[in-house]
């Protein structure tokens, strides 16, 4: 059962503003300005939202409502972009009696389509009379593009002044190789918290979450992860201990949206746990972890339930790590397959077999240089990827 936080309404609606006959435009909307904390893509093309996002949260870190659709990233769209992106918050606000200001923005879909303003328009009185008559899986729904099922986790937690609920919603399946987001994620809380307490919570679970994963190696223009805390439920979290549990709270519901990302890839049908321990440093560690998880040939590998534990060798080989390949140690479903430069004896493929049968693999590499460690999570390759993304447009 979802545990709906205190204080939010959630409105969705089929906009028609590019797909037809499905929930495409949405707002969250919390009764009080609520602390709000975010972090974005840093590629250097940031979609006119995102733009938007973080000069708003620079002004202030209180904001009411979410706005966000599907269909139209609104990337690389120059000042066309930013003049729609600006009217879409003003129509919002009329239509939810919510200042304009108060208002931050998300657009997902295809990059370099101008928003037909004409739709947004017609459509926004809708979504106003809509509020708290939808879902917050309404809200999961409105904001898919080619996944295949909206993601939606809470949690319900006890804090030193009572109960707490935290609800989180994310969209993604393709373009996933996050740097300081996911795709799309939105968090509500009903908890009160210092504005800044919560930007560094936030910032923390995105290294431990969103940046943790990879689908295709690419990083969005769009990528936005913004969180609500509006105090609603009367428990504030101030104490060192209170804001330990928020914290690992919001890292649990984060990682949960993480993996359903990554189990949601597109054409995907595996998640690969790539670990790597005994790195120099965390840079090393990390730069093994993701040479595997990005690698086609290992993803490729992945799909075909193919052992070829050479390719895992081969590109945390060229990772540009430093360690020394005779102290390398590989385990895969933690059968031992390869340690002291050469393979394990005995029959592999017959024991891995059923090992990458399954659905979820775990890859662990050792590398003896050090006490450092990464993880990430990362789907397999498969010709329904190749085939998605070939006419994504269409």
């Amino acid at each position: 059962m979802t545990a709906v936080p205190k204080g939010f309404g959630f409105a969705a609606i089929e906009g028609g503003l590019k797909y037809s006959g499905r929930l495409d435009l949405a707002m969250i909307v919390s009764e009080t300005p609520a602390a709000t904390a975010g972090v974005f893509t840093t590629n250097t093309f940031k979609a006119a939202p995102v733009l938007h996002c973080r000069a708003a949260l620079d002004r202030t870190p209180m904001h009411r409502a979410i706005l966000v659709n599907a269909g139209s990233a609104n990337a690389c769209t120059g000042r066309q972009g930013a003049d729609n992106c600006r009217e879409t918050r003003e129509l919002a606000a009329t239509a939810a009696h919510v200042p304009e200001d108060e208002i931050l923005t998300a657009s997902t879909g295809v990059i370099g389509l101008q928003f037909d303003m004409e739709k947004w328009r017609a459509a926004m009185p809708a979504l106003g009379e809509q509020l708290g008559k939808s879902t917050p899986e309404d809200v999961a729904r409105a904001i898919m593009t080619t996944d295949t099922v909206p993601k939606l986790v809470s949690r319900e937690f006890t804090l030193s002044g009572g109960t707490v609920r935290m609800l989180g919603m994310c969209k993604g399946a393709g373009m996933i190789c996050p740097n300081m987001a996911t795709l799309l994620s939105f968090v509500c809380c009903d908890a009160a918290v210092d504005p800044e307490h919560w930007q560094g919570i936030f910032t923390y679970c995105a290294d431990n979450s969103f940046n943790r994963i990879t689908i295709d190696g690419d990083t969005s223009t769009n990528d936005t992860y913004i969180g609500m805390a509006n105090g609603a439920s009367g428990v504030r979290a101030e104490s060192e201990d209170d804001l330990r549990i928020l914290c690992d709270e919001l890292l649990k519901l984060s990682q949960d949206m993480a993996y359903k990302i990554v189990q949601d890839a597109e054409g995907g049908t595996k998640v690969a746990r790539i670990q790597v321990r005994g790195a120099a440093d965390e840079v090393d560690a990390e730069l093994v972890a993701r040479a595997i998880a990005d690698s086609p040939l290992v993803k490729t590998a992945l799909f075909g339930c193919d052992a070829n534990w050479g390719r895992i060798m081969c590109a945390a080989g060229y990772s540009g790590a430093q360690f020394d390949a005779e102290s390398v140690t590989l385990e895969i479903g933690g059968v031992r397959i390869f340690e002291k430069g050469m393979p394990v004896p005995g029959d592999m493929d017959a024991l891995l077999e059923p090992v990458m049968a399954e659905t979820d693999v775990l890859i662990s590499v050792g590398l003896g240089a050090g006490s450092a460690s990464a993880e990430l999570l990362a789907s397999d390759l498969t010709k329904e990827y190749v085939a998605i993304n070939a006419d994504y447009r269409s």
